[in-house]
């Protein structure tokens, strides 16, 4: 999975890059001359607001996918430099593990907090911003989770069956963040970024424990994420 989604990524940070380069070639025709640091010290610290939705995750759920998760986003453009953001997303996840008959469902909101960094800060002229950035997330949800008797494939003893609903669990973790937002029409651009998570707290129950958190994805030490969305900039 981690494999399929970093090629997803590659793909659309591809065509991103190609239309931020054609982009780029038509700007220098009026301008390419960077800022100088001066020139920089000198622009307005409010260069802007940006919302955003995120349809990556729409779109695999509509393909089949078990999972569900999408998010709204707004940032701040300071400086054409730094961009402070919050996102509020919503997970979601109703599967059952094919190995062993395992069923487990939860839904919940989820929320992040943190700022990228525009590589390309002295460039105003390019259509779109090189990202890098940090986040700090979290989601506190409740979750089910049942199986059926089973036999224990080395012991051979039957399991007896269980059933927990309402499970109240929590958990928080970090991302790093790599993305590209690149304008393709007056004041809409698209956004990529690449996020690797790694989780800081995940909350056990005595019986049971989170199999999927909403926003972080699977109950894991790392995971890899994807966020494609459709971003307005603002007109204040």
């Amino acid at each position: 999975m981690k494999k399929k989604r970093i090629s997803i990524f590659i793909i659309g940070l591809l065509s991103l890059s190609n239309w931020l380069g054609v982009s780029a070639v038509k700007a220098q025709e009026v301008t390419n001359t960077p800022l100088t640091k001066e020139e920089w010290k000198a622009m307005p610290l409010y260069q802007g607001s940006y919302v955003g939705v995120d349809i990556f995750g729409l779109g695999s759920k509509l393909m089949g996918s078990d999972y569900f998760s999408s998010e709204i986003s707004a940032e701040v453009n300071l400086k054409n430099r730094y961009f402070p953001v919050v996102e509020i997303g919503y997970g979601q996840i109703d599967t059952t593990q094919e190995e062993n008959d395992i069923h487990y469902k939860t839904a919940a909101p989820y929320f992040r907090i943190g700022g990228s960094y525009n590589v390309f800060y002295q460039k105003p002229y390019l259509p779109g911003q090189f990202l890098v950035g940090l986040r700090y997330g979290f989601s506190s949800f409740s979750y089910d989770v049942s199986a059926p008797s089973m036999t224990d494939p080395t012991w051979g003893a039957p399991t007896l069956p269980f059933s927990y609903e309402g499970v109240k669990s929590n958990a928080s973790w970090l991302e790093i963040v790599i993305g590209l937002k690149a304008n393709i029409y007056k004041s809409i651009y698209m956004g990529l970024s690449l996020r690797y998570r790694s989780l800081m707290n995940a909350k056990a129950a005595k019986n049971s424990e989170p199999y999927y958190i909403p926003g972080y994805g699977k109950n894991k030490g790392t995971n890899i994420g994807i966020t494609y969305s459709v971003v307005y900039n603002l007109p204040f």
